[in-house]
């Protein structure tokens, strides 16, 4: 099968091995012109200087990368979604299956990538769509260690046809929901509570607080996950918890590496100046104070964050806001 990868980033060319493992052939189209010579020429990863398979190829042209293949992989920052999605709209031609692989919640609207295709891709060319995601570095993925993943879809049809697309024996295991909602909110707002628990450690509080903050964090998830029509079971899988066992505890992580800088001093600017890769996590610190606030949630976690990043509250405050709470029992629900 031919697969369209937007986005060649260390995660797109990741899976665009994965693929090619999976004897898919696989087009990466990617702005950054040193990322496609880079693939086409050295067949080196454009990040972690690793050989690719030969069959991987890159190309900056979009058009040639849309009417590629009619299964069409988005790999980009939430951020610029819309725009590269509003590109891809007058190219189509046939019916695509769309597959978002990023993590994240757009800016402004607070609203997830599947809302964004609906709104932004004629349905006479949308065949459908499905959500991947889960507790998944690049970094090991890309040396074939033992990962599994959630394809989430509407159409349990399609969740199993990427299941089947993605899965490889050795090293990546896939399973599947209808439950959209729970899988896209959980994978975003996981990158929050990763930036809190990187604060902690720059701040160097130990792990009995960090502890605490991913664990009472997870209740925030859930809260979230759950208001917004998805299901709590799906918070507590592999698109919830999962991501967040990984992403708020390990230097591979964006999110947490961003915090970490925020902890020992720097300003939210600095801190994601100095992180390489994309960092969703401030944005979705800002996505989910505004739906707590609309949906009336108890998020002190993510509210003190949120006060933090707009530059109202220092890091060391926080903490001190957060165990001056009144105390309370443990409940979940």
């Amino acid at each position: 099968m031919n697969i369209s990868i937007i986005g060649g980033g260390a995660w797109g060319t990741t899976l665009a091995q994965v693929l090619s493992d999976n004897s898919h052939k696989v087009l990466i189209r990617d702005i950054n012109e040193q990322f496609v010579e880079k693939i086409n020429h050295k067949h080196l990863h454009p990040y972690f200087d690793l050989l690719v398979p030969t069959d991987i190829v890159a190309t900056m042209d979009l058009e040639e990368a849309v009417n590629y293949s009619d299964v069409i992989v988005l790999c980009v920052p939430t951020k610029a979604m819309r725009t590269v999605l509003t590109e891809i709209n007058p190219l189509l031609k046939t019916k695509k299956l769309f597959i978002n692989v990023s993590k994240g919640i757009e800016p402004d609207s607070s609203k997830r990538v599947s809302e964004i295709v609906e709104e932004v891709i004629a349905k006479k060319y949308l065949r459908g769509y499905v959500c991947l995601s889960g507790p998944s570095h690049a970094e090991e993925v890309i040396l074939r260690k033992a990962t599994a993943l959630v394809a989430a879809s509407t159409n349990n049809k399609l969740a199993k046809e990427v299941q089947q697309i993605f899965a490889n024996d050795n090293y990546l295991r896939i399973y599947t929901t209808d439950d959209v909602i729970g899988v896209e909110t959980g994978g975003a707002i996981k990158n929050a509570i990763a930036i809190v628990s990187g604060a902690a450690a720059g701040m160097g509080l130990g792990e009995n607080a960090r502890a605490m903050l991913i664990t009472r964090g997870v209740k925030e998830i859930v809260s979230i996950v759950v208001a917004l029509g998805g299901k709590m079971e799906t918070a507590y899988g592999l698109s919830g918890v999962g991501d967040l066992i990984v992403t708020a505890s390990s230097m591979n992580s964006r999110n947490f590496q961003c915090g970490l800088r925020i902890g020992k001093g720097a300003s939210i600017d600095e801190a994601i100046g100095s992180v390489v890769q994309s960092v969703e996590g401030i944005r979705a610190i800002n996505a989910a104070y505004e739906i707590g606030k609309k949906y009336k949630l108890e998020l002190p976690i993510i509210n003190i964050a949120y006060e933090v990043v707009q530059g109202r509250c220092s890091a060391k405050d926080a903490l001190t806001a957060l165990l001056k709470r009144s105390l309370k029992d443990e409940k979940y629900w």
